[in-house]
């Protein structure tokens, strides 16, 4: 398999959605409790990325095995089909990038081993499931109205929580008010991420619908599901505004709000044509320019104090 078709087939462009909220869990851990811990970080980071690319390799595939739209989608549109990827590579692939996860995981669950290790070790099985359920099995969850709200926790904030761990373990262990803390201060990038899932829904509509995926979008109709996208980047920055309020997040952090008008624009372009080849750029863009101004603002409230 030629490079260029294996960065397609695990979408290696949408990486970056798992990349910012580990990049936000060091922030936050370094704000809270200046704390670090390089070995972790490292091997946590190459987990979420393995785990990233075989979650994008395995959709595709069963993307392809479940088509019914011969013609268009499972020869032209799907990346299996389109490049003529044989099916037991494409499961090969995804077995050793899995695999390559789960030990690396158990490697990590080692150094981290403490009273919450069960616990930790549950959300790696629980992100292996959601990895596998996304796509697989007899209901996916990309095809069920769920997908969204899986997709912006699991990476928006379970990623930033376990990143949060990896630093802290084994000298503090998890915790509900940790757990809240977090996720107060996630709010922001678990919205972003889970529009991002939304757009694209949004987008496949007719596709979907064709395919008999049943979407939320599928479900409610794309002009509710429009009105619910809009409101999620709003309900993002309120839990941002509050986290900073109760001191969880540096006051500078409010700096992400100057990139809003942007997004504004942007979701404005993306209702008048909800075209994928056109305008699923828009949210990609959102994604992108919110959680990394997010962080920036972080790291600037963090260096001065603020």
């Amino acid at each position: 398999m030629k490079p260029k078709v294996f960065l397609e087939f695990v979408e290696f462009q949408s990486l970056v959605a798992s990349v910012l909220p580990f990049l936000l869990g060091l922030l936050y851990v370094w704000y809270n409790y200046q704390s670090f811990n390089l070995l972790n970080s490292v091997l946590f980071f190459v987990i979420i990325e393995l785990m990233h690319m075989a979650v994008n390799a395995n959709d595709n595939t069963q993307d392809f095995v479940h088509a019914k739209d011969e013609q268009t989608f499972k020869q032209l549109t799907n990346v299996v089909g389109h490049y003529h990827i044989p099916l037991r590579l494409a499961i090969t692939i995804i077995i050793g990038l899995s695999s390559g996860a789960a030990l690396i995981g158990l490697l990590l669950l080692r150094l981290t081993w403490g009273s919450s290790s069960l616990i930790f070790l549950a959300m790696g099985i629980i992100g292996f499931l959601v990895g596998y359920f996304y796509a697989g099995g007899p209901l996916p969850i990309s095809n069920t109205p769920f997908g969204e709200l899986f997709s912006g926790v699991t990476m928006g904030y379970i990623i930033m929580l376990a990143t949060v761990y990896v630093n802290r373990a084994p000298r503090q262990q998890l915790s509900w008010p940790l757990a809240g803390n977090v996720l107060l201060a996630s709010g922001l990038a678990v919205f972003a991420i889970g529009n991002l899932m939304l757009a694209n829904n949004l987008c496949d509509f007719e596709e979907d619908r064709l395919n008999q995926r049943r979407t939320i979008v599928v479900l409610l109709g794309q002009r509710i599901m429009l009105w619910a996208w809009n409101v999620g980047y709003v309900l993002g920055y309120i839990c941002m505004v509050v986290a900073v309020i109760v001191g969880i997040l540096p006051k500078l952090t409010l700096l992400a709000l100057l990139i809003t008008p942007i997004v504004y624009r942007n979701n404005r372009q993306f209702g008048a044509v909800m075209v994928k080849s056109k305008s699923f750029v828009l949210a990609v863009k959102n994604c992108v320019l919110i959680t990394i101004s997010f962080a920036v603002s972080m790291g600037l409230g963090i260096l001065l104090h603020i």
